[in-house]
């Protein structure tokens, strides 16, 4: 298959430059949605005021625990289109790509009913304050509304980030955000439609940005190419994608009850805490989403050269997104906590809103690093298609040490300093354990290579 001007040669040449070439327009179109994301928290924190942005807020870690399941298979898209790219296997590919669309709005349909019908109790089970609930509840119900946008949108960029195309995913959340920025304005502050014209404004977004990866996927070449008469669920093929893909998406859901226990916990201390730490888990989460390009990187670029039998290049794909993760990860988030009392002020006024969001920062942002060098591990274990592996040890190293945090040490020490202090713990005893089974597997694909060579 030729390589075109936007995609890129994962298999051949030096990393470095490659991968900040497919990183860095990744890192871009993260930061612009979560601008454009922030948009919202910040037009509700000025004009709606702190409730209706603790009921913005308070969803979040509910959202990603309902979504997060079929968002994973997003990942299983990923690593297949990647290897058989590598592969040069052209037929497999066309059924990887219209396997996906189709199955993502299959996914995003079902989302809409659950997520409507369970907002409330899943909301009230968190603890959700009186005065907050019924405005968060009427957020998610409008929020799944988008759905199949969602998910239109995350397994078309899946696709299309497989090839080393980050830059057209990053004009299509341009254009999008932009959209939603000007709605919010007009619903929240001419029409006072609150957290509903926020939540409206966003699926609208959604929409235009599932429209654009669409478009520009029926207007493709090759096998790259969705004809929407083609349509159809290859099963060898949703098989590969479930045995990837579900693993994530359940390390994925199941980081969200720990997070949505940790949401309990914050909602304990009242809307103002709840406030602080929605502004403060916002901007924690352009640093995040910036070492998560490597993710990426080093889950695309692995798959990739597994597909195209250059194993040998694995090892210096992991080293290399590590170290870059590793600067990004330190720079932002400290260059984050030092400007953090000037950039709460973006969110909300409140000197309250701001103490308890500093709090926050200084305990995450400050070694955010951990997190993202953990994330590149395992993006490097699944593409090479280990997903179960690195969900078990994210499991028990994050989410069942965290849980284990919250109901011992934060109840003999009940403070939200203690309470977020679980968050760094936990990343660096799973990314050590990610690296024990990072040696292990390669150990094995080295021995496979020298019997296979043997023989």
């Amino acid at each position: 298959m030729k390589t075109k001007s936007y995609e890129i040669d994962m298999c051949n040449g030096p990393l470095t430059g490659k991968l900040l070439k497919f990183a860095v327009p990744l890192m871009l179109s993260g930061i612009l949605q979560l601008l454009f994301n922030a948009a919202d928290i910040v037009v509700v924190g000025h004009f709606a005021g702190h409730q209706a942005l603790a009921a913005v807020g308070s969803t979040g870690s509910l959202i990603n625990l309902l979504v997060n399941v079929f968002i994973g298979l997003s990942i299983g898209t990923n690593v297949l289109v990647a290897n058989y790219t590598g592969a040069h296997q052209e037929k497999a590919v066309s059924e990887t790509v219209h396997t996906s669309i189709l199955l993502s709005l299959l996914c995003g349909t079902f989302l809409i009913f659950f997520g409507i019908i369970l907002a409330k109790p899943l909301l009230s089970l968190m603890g959700t304050p009186d005065d907050v609930i019924s405005q968060a509840t009427l957020y998610m119900q409008i929020y799944f509304v988008g759905m199949p946008a969602t998910m239109l949108y995350n397994f078309g960029a899946a696709v299309l980030r497989a090839t080393g195309d980050t830059q057209r995913p990053l004009y299509f959340l341009f254009a999008a955000g932009i959209i939603n920025v000007i709605l919010n304005l007009i619903f929240v502050i001419c029409f006072h439609m609150g957290v509903a014209g926020v939540a409206t404004a966003t699926v609208i977004s959604q929409c235009v940005s599932a429209l654009l990866v669409l478009r520009c996927l029926l207007h493709e070449t090759g096998c790259f190419k969705l004809y929407l008469n083609k349509l159809h669920i290859h099963k060898d093929k949703l098989v590969q994608m479930i045995r990837i893909g579900l693993p994530a998406g359940m390390q994925g859901a199941i980081f969200s009850i720990s997070n949505v226990l940790i949401q309990s916990s914050i909602n304990s201390f009242g809307s103002v805490a709840m406030a602080g730490s929605t502004a403060s888990s916002n901007l924690e989460g352009f640093v995040y989403t910036s070492m998560n390009a490597f993710y990426q990187a080093c889950l695309s670029f692995t798959s990739q050269n597994l597909g195209a039998n250059k194993k040998e290049r694995i090892n210096k794909i992991l080293i290399t997104c590590e170290i870059l993760v590793f600067f990004v990860g330190l720079i932002m988030g400290n260059v984050a906590y030092f400007f953090g009392d000037r950039l709460l002020h973006i969110y909300s006024s409140d000197p309250e809103v701001i103490r308890f969001g500093l709090m926050r920062m200084q305990v995450i942002c400050t070694v955010y690093f951990l997190c993202g060098m953990m994330d590149v591990l395992v993006g490097s274990l699944r593409g090479l298609n280990y997903s179960i592996i690195p969900m078990i040890v994210s499991i028990v190293g994050v989410c069942g040490l965290r849980n284990l945090w919250i109901f011992t040490i934060f109840q003999w020490h009940r403070s939200l300093f203690i309470l977020y202090l679980s968050y760094p713990v936990t990343w660096l005893g799973t990314a050590v354990a990610h690296l024990i089974c990072f040696i292990i597997i390669r150990k094995k694909l080295d021995e496979r290579k020298h019997y296979e060579l043997g023989n």
